[in-house]
């Protein structure tokens, strides 16, 4: 990774993280953290059509100069990027998504990070819930994450499962495999997911930030605050109070107005299942 790419030390300002930067599980770990708390999830510039780039310039501008969030494919691309320039062996992996029940495509990036000898599952981008941390590629190893619990699980022929326990139940999340992936398996996923019309990142607005005590979460007009277990719910009304509260809750500024988003979409009920509604 060229170094000069982008500003280290900026990232480190856009995360809140200070200390010394080590190829350490520590540090991989705080710095897992550092960005899922401060980058939001989010896909607006998509609903806006604009391309989605990966360059790794133009990719560090939005995120970190542009103080924007993004999602998957962005905002794992930027972590992996960042670990390897301060000497991670990490690499990228492809996932699928299961939480409507049905598996999608490849269409999540995660990545897969060796320390040591031992082996680390890290995701920054699959919005709430999502891993806080990175978890260790060991199944079958509950492991309870500021309140959320998550495993690894054989999945068959799908390979590896992260599952949250919901209810006192384990629901699937995404599978993932650990062959190569090489650059352009990733360019045509992230074509699908930010410009194919079944994508629901193509016309479902989606937004989520994990705080101390929860998360906040945006999908459409329905903004949730969930804090020790109790969830708040607002309806947001459309116009500036709309654009308001990306700001207030997600750091999300926007360089147009409201009207220039293209109107919320009625869901099936396939759609809604995968969120929970």
């Amino acid at each position: 990774m060229d170094t000069n790419t982008f500003e280290l030390d900026d990232y480190l300002k856009r995360v809140n993280y200070f200390g010394v930067v080590q190829p350490t599980e520590d540090v991989f770990v705080k710095l897992h953290r550092a960005q899922y708390s401060k980058i939001p999830f989010e896909n607006f510039d998509i609903l806006l059509g604009r391309s989605i780039s990966l360059e790794p310039a133009t990719l560090f501008h939005k995120l970190v100069n542009k103080v924007r969030g993004g999602y998957c494919f962005e905002l794992n691309g930027l972590f992996l990027m960042v670990l390897k320039a301060f000497g991670f062996n990490a690499r990228a992996l492809l996932a699928r998504v299961h939480k409507s029940g049905t598996p999608s495509g490849r269409e999540h990036q995660i990545s897969l990070v060796s320390i040591q000898g031992r082996q680390w599952i890290t995701d920054v981008g699959f919005g709430y819930p999502n891993l806080r941390a990175p978890i260790p590629l060991e199944l079958d190893h509950p492991t309870t994450q500021d309140e959320l619990t998550f495993r690894l699980s054989d999945a068959g022929h799908f390979g590896t499962m992260l599952q949250i326990l919901k209810d006192y139940q384990w629901q699937d999340l995404f599978s993932f495999d650990l062959g190569h992936v090489c650059p352009a398996d990733i360019a045509c996923g992230n074509h699908f997911a930010s410009t194919h019309p079944s994508s629901f990142f193509t016309f479902t607005r989606v937004a989520a930030l994990p705080t101390d005590s929860g998360a906040s979460t945006l999908f459409n007009n329905t903004l949730k605050r969930l804090s020790t277990g109790k969830v708040q719910v607002h309806n947001l009304p459309e116009g500036q109070l709309y654009i308001d509260a990306l700001k207030d809750h997600f750091g999300v500024e926007l360089d147009v107005g409201y009207d220039e988003l293209p109107p919320i979409q009625e869901l099936d009920q396939k759609e809604k299942s995968c969120f929970g509604l």
